[in-house]
């Protein structure tokens, strides 16, 4: 599964042809012992859970890079390879 972007010790990742389980464009989120899967577009937790801090963090980001990841997501459902995307700053 391929990384897009790693920031404060949470990595963000992408899977190819991943619309089948969620129906919605959503990233999977890593931070220490949390893992979740998260709607790319209100930043909602579809599965699993992440601590207030990283979540806080990662809704930022993805606020910042809503494009980039909306476009990473139709890269991602056709199959191709996705791109990193900077962390946060």
């Amino acid at each position: 599964m391929p990384v897009i972007s790693m920031f404060y010790g949470i990595i963000v990742r992408m899977f190819n042809n991943d619309n089948q389980k969620h129906h919605l464009p959503h990233i999977h989120v890593e931070y220490q012992d949390f893992a979740a899967v998260v709607a790319i577009d209100n930043g909602e937790i579809l599965q699993g859970e992440l601590p207030p801090r990283a979540r806080k963090l990662l809704l930022a980001w993805m606020e910042i890079h809503k494009d980039e990841l909306s476009a990473n997501w139709q890269l991602a459902v056709n199959g191709e390879h996705t791109f990193k995307i900077r962390p946060l700053d």
